[in-house]
């Protein structure tokens, strides 16, 4: 589910970007899970959501594209 962007983030869609994060770490290859790579995984979690994406598949799905590349 899409909508229109969001403007300050409750407790509980924090913890739900969390678990976003969790999931997506985990369906990367594992010598690309680096803290670094991590962040900007939830950096771009956070720029999706912000633009106004809720659904959890498409976060994870963002996230995933994010960590195929490692952090420089």
């Amino acid at each position: 589910m899409s909508s229109g962007p969001h403007t300050g983030f409750d407790t509980e869609f924090v913890m739900m970007l969390r678990a976003v994060l969790d999931e997506a770490v985990g369906r990367i290859c594992a010598e690309n899970r680096t803290p670094a790579t991590k962040a900007k995984m939830a950096e771009r979690i956070v720029r999706t959501a912000a633009s106004g994406v809720t659904d959890v598949s498409e976060l994870v799905c963002a996230a995933v594209e994010e960590g195929q590349t490692p952090a420089a």
